[in-house]
């Protein structure tokens, strides 16, 4: 296998974990609050829809993101409303707002169904983006790509590094003790589940507007679910995160190559394959803890109604 083989497989992979990346980041804001948000996948999908009619509309790349993080945020206003605002079951309202997404993506898009266009615009450095074996992988990727990776280093470095990263771990962490400390618990939680829907709204117009690039109905194909499992697979941790991602993007490519070799296997069993490891990853990681505890905020998915 050439060096240049090697460059195309990782830069594959990477492009494939980047909206986990984008998606798991803004849900992992979202449980360090202590907020379980299982309306990801409607919230990707709802994204990809108006992003991609956005971009379609007005010709710019920028503005098709920039609507599909603003779609991914309304519906997660909604959620916040319902959950934060009103204290409504989470899991029963997450499960809602997929349903919802997945509804109003099939309206919105509906018009758009076949069309292309040209994928988002890709960094060209004259000199860097042509270096074997680095160039395209460090130099070559496309905005979305970047703005994955410095999301996480971005909330990498505010969950642990500022006051109020650590304000909001100690909501996720115990919200009776810091809503007595004068701390605003439902305004926080609320700002965080907005910033893991607009995370979630850009996670999917990645989808229609660079990796594909085209509107299909259900084209997040459940990424929004592994997004999710990612979330609990990196231990609440931003870097694992991105470890966790790649290695998910990883089993998304072999698939696809698998299917291209023709290796024997029906197509819909190697379709799986993504999903199978996320299982996989998770039942070890539960394996691993079972002695030493959950790392999971103490408050994840509790209902918070302040007493006056």
């Amino acid at each position: 296998m050439t060096l240049d083989m090697v460059q195309m497989i990782l830069v594959t992979v990477l492009t494939a974990a980047t909206p986990l990346i984008i998606a798991a980041i803004g849900e992992l804001v979202v449980e360090r609050t202590g907020v379980l948000n299982l309306g990801v996948e409607g919230m990707m999908i709802c994204g990809a829809a108006v992003g991609f009619a956005a971009a379609v509309e007005t010709g710019s790349t920028l503005l098709g993101a920039l609507a599909g993080a603003g779609a991914g945020l309304g519906l997660a206003a909604l959620f916040g409303l319902l959950t934060v605002g009103l204290a409504a079951n989470q899991v029963a309202s997450g499960l809602a707002l997929t349903i919802l997404g997945l509804g109003l993506s099939g309206l919105v898009g509906a018009p758009y169904v076949g069309l292309k266009r040209e994928p988002a615009p890709h960094l060209d450095i004259p000199g860097l983006s042509d270096l074997p074996g680095i160039g395209r992988l460090l130099f070559g990727q496309d905005a979305f790509v970047y703005a994955g990776l410095a999301l996480t280093v971005a909330v990498s470095w505010f969950l642990w590094r500022t006051r109020g990263g650590l304000i909001l771990r100690a909501i996720g962490d115990d919200h009776t003790a810091t809503h007595a400390l004068g701390l605003p618990v439902r305004k926080l939680r609320f700002l965080a589940v907005l910033f893991g829907g607009a995370c979630a709204g850009l996670a999917g117009s990645y989808l229609s507007l660079a990796y594909t690039p085209f509107w299909a109905p259900a084209m997040t194909a459940g990424r929004g679910w592994i997004a999710l499992a990612l979330v609990v697979f990196a231990s609440w941790r931003p870097a694992r995160l991105v470890a966790g991602a790649i290695l998910f993007g990883g089993a998304t490519v072999l698939q696809l190559h698998a299917q291209a070799a023709s290796i024997g296997l029906p197509g819909q069993a190697l379709s799986a394959l993504p999903y199978l490891a996320t299982i996989v990853a998770l039942v070890l990681l539960s394996l691993g803890r079972r002695q030493g505890g959950s790392l999971a905020p103490a408050a994840l998915g509790r209902d918070f109604t302040p007493h006056r």
